[in-house]
């Protein structure tokens, strides 16, 4: 006996909603979940990169970009497996309190100090403790991203060094909250000055056609060297984190054709990070 088309048309969607339950299971690819920097998203090196990855070794990467401090948090409350991120002493702390094992270094970039050309406060080719001291005397806006990412950490850490604290009180200084990009379009729109990774900046640059409102003014100083690393969550902290799988991404991401790909990851024909994993 035939089934009517409302029976036929039900079996359709409960076989349909079954196969979407069902099919992750069956998938054959087991899944690597991982926390990271908005950098490592923004600039499109993961995109590039995650096809590799599980072609290689059969493991499908999901990420999450976040700030640094995020990320860490996301990792002590078992959300995520793995960690890319580039906050080297919160890092320390972090494994130090068992929340994370076998930091590995996989490569690095710089910091910058960005603004407009015309450059009112005039740090052009200052050094950076100089150039934040101009900055804050001349109180000319200066954007900061002010969401414990590990370039929002290592900013505030420069100002502490330059004798004047962070000046998060003052009128000029502005904590947006956001990722990069939208920290980089805020200071663009007022005119201000912002402090980001190259890498994003490169993004940026090419997102306006390689003639971006804001300029490199403050570049080369030892102490904006950016390095990033891969760090397994401790299983002693949670039972369920998948550390083979993150062990296994820590060995890839240090093979020596994977850190060829970093190098040739490029925009506009230049690099966004130099591979160092030893």
């Amino acid at each position: 006996m035939a089934c009517p088309r409302s029976a036929i048309f039900m079996m359709i969607i409960i076989f349909t909603m079954v196969g979407v339950i069902v099919s992750p299971a069956f998938s054959g690819n087991p899944v690597l979940l991982m926390a990271t920097t908005t950098s490592t998203d923004n600039t499109g090196l993961l995109d590039y990169m995650a096809p590799y990855f599980i072609k290689q070794t059969g493991i499908e990467l999901k990420w999450t970009a976040v700030g640094t401090g995020k990320a860490l948090e996301l990792a002590k409350r078992c959300d995520v497996d793995v960690l890319l991120v580039h906050a080297p002493e919160a890092e320390k702390t972090f494994i130090q309190n068992g929340y994370g094992v076998n930091r590995r270094e996989i490569m690095y970039n710089d910091f910058i100090v960005i603004g407009p050309g015309s450059d009112p406060a005039g740090i052009r080719g200052k050094s950076t403790m100089d150039a934040l001291r101009v900055i804050a005397e001349k109180k000319i806006d200066f954007i900061s991203r002010g969401d414990q990412s590990g370039t929002d950490e290592k900013e505030k850490l420069l100002w502490k060094e330059s004798g004047l604290g962070i000046p998060d009180k003052e009128a000029w200084y502005v904590q947006t909250g956001q990722g990069m990009l939208t920290t980089i379009n805020i200071a663009a729109e007022r005119g201000g000055y912002t402090f980001t990774d190259r890498g994003t900046y490169i993004k940026y640059e090419a997102d306006n056609g390689g003639r971006p409102l804001l300029k490199i003014l403050v570049e080369g100083d030892k102490s904006l060297m950016n390095q990033y690393s891969v760090i397994a969550v401790n299983q002693k902290n949670c039972k369920n984190a998948k550390y083979d799988l993150a062990m296994r991404f820590s060995d890839w991401m240090a093979e020596k054709e994977t850190q060829k790909m970093i190098q040739n990851f490029k925009i506009f024909g230049k690099p966004l990070f130099t591979p160092n994993a030893k």
